[in-house]
């Protein structure tokens, strides 16, 4: 590998890895708490939590800029770095190899979660007024249904681990947790973040159920 090719490798894994944390990572931090308004009621959550972003200036250049692009961004290239490993669980059965492809394949798994959230909230939103103006009475249509509750359980808890491993990961990759003391002390953090955050996100589902 020439010395072109291997910056531009480093350089991508770095921002790649920045991008998870900044702004996507904070994202979803920022949506598991608004989603979490959900426990004080529909009047509470469309006009408190929904109401108040849809009124915010240039909202959709900051879904885009701020949200979307920086997420296909780390998506993308995370299918880049997929395609070129392969797994070798016998070869290197430690925690970290295992969890560095759980990564990977949560990754993919958050995708197909983000096809479907996205599709019957915001973009279904846009078509129809309806949907933003009662978003709270939405939500719950859908998730009365056991499947589309199964579905969002799976994809929150997706998520949080795909944050929680990566900020972990993260903290390697920039050096931050150098020795091996830091890192296992600094991986305990991340599973108690974890932890956290879906604790706050199933409260957050179980405040749309009737």
């Amino acid at each position: 590998m020439s010395a072109s090719i291997a910056n531009s490798h480093f350089i991508l894994r770095r921002l790649h890895s920045l991008l998870g944390l900044l702004p996507v990572g904070a994202f979803l931090i920022f949506h598991l708490w608004e989603n979490s308004q959900s426990r004080f009621g529909a009047e509470h959550y469309n006009e408190r939590v929904v109401a108040a972003l849809q009124e915010m200036n240039y909202l959709i250049l900051l879904e885009i800029f701020v949200i979307a692009l920086p997420l296909l961004l780390h998506a993308g290239y995370g299918v880049v770095i997929m395609t070129q490993m392969s797994a070798e669980p016998l070869r290197y059965p430690y925690t970290r190899h295992s969890l560095y492809w759980l990564q990977r394949l949560s990754g993919l798994g958050i995708l197909l979660f983000l096809l479907v959230h996205v599709g019957m909230t915001r973009l279904l939103g846009i078509w129809d007024p309806t949907v933003a103006a009662d978003l709270f009475s939405h939500m719950q249509s859908l998730l009365v249904q056991p499947w589309m509750l199964t579905v969002y359980v799976v994809g929150l808890l997706l998520s949080v681990f795909h944050l929680a491993n990566g900020l972990a990961t993260m903290a390697i990759v920039w050096g931050v947790t150098a020795s091996a003391r830091a890192q296992r002390l600094f991986g305990w953090f991340c599973v108690l973040l974890g932890l956290l955050l879906a604790a706050l996100g199933l409260h957050g589902l179980m405040g749309f159920l009737p």
